[in-house]
């Protein structure tokens, strides 16, 4: 028997777990299982709530995909763990620092009931992202179906590439995406983010997710987006980003500095499982 908590950021669907207090140990298949709405519960990506592995850390973050492979970043997935560990009890502090696959994280609970994560320094080069490139460039170019295509890449702790469109309503998000996230010049496949830039403050945006296809909405996607569109000087430092789900808060004033991420966090359900 298993107790979870089903949340959501913006329409980004989680199943949160406290490993801390239950023994989890999860095999690939039955995070598929567990993920399948129609015969389990349902979401984009699962969460665990581990014990810190570093002193200076309070927990460690776990997220899964859909498709049951670990991934190293979820920026939505960030925000509801903060609202997890602050709803059970795990912590009271204002800020807590947690452990991740990629670096560690820093959450602060805002005086609006928003929740602020900061999500690290932005990383540029093509081996970092990763992707197969010999040098760091703007704008990087792949053929999809005979026809090429541009896109700015970084890493917020998982790869993204982001492309510019005239209106996202109807970009090719289902058919590109797919096609992108999996293309070999991604040797880790990508995240895979279609922006529209209203204003220098504000971007619409939709995010095919690696493991996951679209969804309502990609935290780390929005982060990578307002990167992108800074470095290619059609942004300001803070930038409102709309997502299918909602709208976050993003902030970055440039290299070596970490991006903020800022919006909500949901609480749906509670419930109990047996694999």
């Amino acid at each position: 028997m298993i107790n979870f908590t089903k949340m959501h950021g913006l329409g980004n669907d989680f199943v949160v777990i406290d490993a801390i207090n239950q023994q989890i140990a999860l095999a690939p298949e039955q995070i598929r299982q567990l993920s399948d709405r129609h015969f389990g519960i349902g979401f984009d990506q699962l969460l665990l709530v581990e014990k810190a592995i570093n002193a200076n850390a309070d927990f460690k973050y776990r997220i899964f995909n859909a498709d049951g492979g670990e991934v190293a970043q979820c920026g939505n997935g960030a925000r509801c763990f903060a609202r997890f560990v602050r709803d059970k009890k795990l912590s009271t502090k204002n800020e807590i620092r947690v452990d991740t696959n990629s670096g560690q994280l820093v959450l602060r609970f805002d005086a609006d009931n928003l929740i602020t994560v900061n999500m690290g320094v932005p990383r540029h080069a093509p081996a970092e992202i990763p992707l197969l490139a010999e040098e760091e460039s703007r704008f990087y170019t792949v053929l999809v179906n005979d026809t090429e295509k541009a896109f700015g890449a970084v890493s917020m702790g998982n790869p993204h590439a982001v492309l510019q469109v005239s209106d996202v309503k109807t970009a090719p998000v289902a058919e590109l995406g797919k096609a992108l996230e999996s293309h070999a010049f991604f040797p880790e496949r990508a995240n895979i983010g279609f922006m529209q830039v209203v204003d220098r403050q504000h971007i619409k945006l939709r995010v095919y997710e690696r493991g996951a296809a679209e969804t309502l909405a990609c935290g780390s996607g929005a982060c990578a987006a307002v990167v992108v569109g800074i470095e290619h000087h059609l942004l300001d430092p803070t930038v409102s980003v709309d997502l299918p789900g909602g709208t976050l808060t993003i902030n970055w004033t440039g290299r070596g500095e970490p991006v903020l991420m800022t919006g909500p966090a949901i609480s749906v359900f509670e419930g109990q499982i047996t694999l």
